[in-house]
């Protein structure tokens, strides 16, 4: 079947929504980033500058573009603010944009971009923390059962997923006596809950290679030491996001492979 000029223009204003979607839901996401590891509210008060205090006017916090008109500071006081700010949320549109090619609009697409979401505050909050909070773990788990129920997906499925991939980081948190969080435990359980027992393998196969490849590489090149903490939540959400996007593809070439 070909796709007409019509068809082709629906597309790109729909992915387009999905970018702008991402860019705004980025900007909350940084509002997460920095107040959940402090026990604030996520919703009051309204955002600020972390100078000077002035409210921030809708004019200030246009995604990306106000960071670029402003030249990365205050209007108000002229203090400077990290680019990430702007990295985050163009990381989040673009995420969305991704993921909006493997799904139709409707409800499964909604809780996936809630799991993109999750994903990207666990990881930007445990590079500054070291912590994953419990409230995105919970918010996995209701969305990843959400989202079971609106695709008719086994719930046996999901347990074993779940418990599969939970008892396998259980079981290296035990063993390193330390070495790993009991938040990547929980988190690797809400994973585990939306990925299947096979996605659960792939996500996990990925987080440790991903771990290694890059620990080695910063520890090679001396932007960390070892007793310097490198946190393996953005490896299990990084890992994750590949396999709930991937792990059909990823598997059948693996098989392929030896088959």
């Amino acid at each position: 079947m070909s796709i007409t000029g019509k068809d082709r223009g629906y597309l790109s204003l729909l992915f387009i929504s999905y970018f702008i979607l991402g860019l705004v839901t980025g900007s909350f996401l940084n509002v997460c980033i920095y107040r959940l590891p402090l026990g604030k509210s996520v919703i009051n008060p309204p955002s600020s500058c972390g100078s000077c205090g002035h409210r921030l006017s809708p004019l200030d916090m246009i995604p990306v573009l106000s960071y670029f008109l402003l030249r990365g500071r205050c209007r108000y006081c002229g203090a400077t603010y990290s680019m990430r700010y702007a990295g985050v949320e163009l990381l989040t549109g673009l995420l969305f944009m991704v993921t909006g090619l493997y799904f139709l609009p409707g409800t499964p697409l909604t809780l996936a971009f809630i799991f993109v979401a999750a994903l990207v505050t666990i990881t930007f909050i445990d590079l500054d923390h070291q912590i994953i909070p419990d409230e995105i773990v919970v918010l996995l788990i209701i969305s990843g059962l959400a989202y079971l129920y609106a695709r008719q997906t086994s719930y046996l499925e999901a347990a074993y997923g779940a418990l599969f991939a939970g008892g396998m980081m259980f079981a290296i948190y035990i063993l390193s006596r330390g070495g790993m969080g009991a938040g990547d435990v929980k988190l690797s359980f809400a994973l585990g809950l939306w990925l299947g027992f096979q996605g659960s393998i792939v996500f996990l196969l990925l987080a440790f290679i991903l771990g290694g490849v890059i620990g080695i590489f910063l520890l090679a090149t001396g932007l960390k030491t070892r007793k310097d903490p490198i946190p393996f939540g953005p490896f299990l959400c990084l890992g994750a996001l590949l396999s709930f996007l991937y792990a059909p593809y990823i598997i059948y070439y693996y098989w392929s492979i030896f088959i």
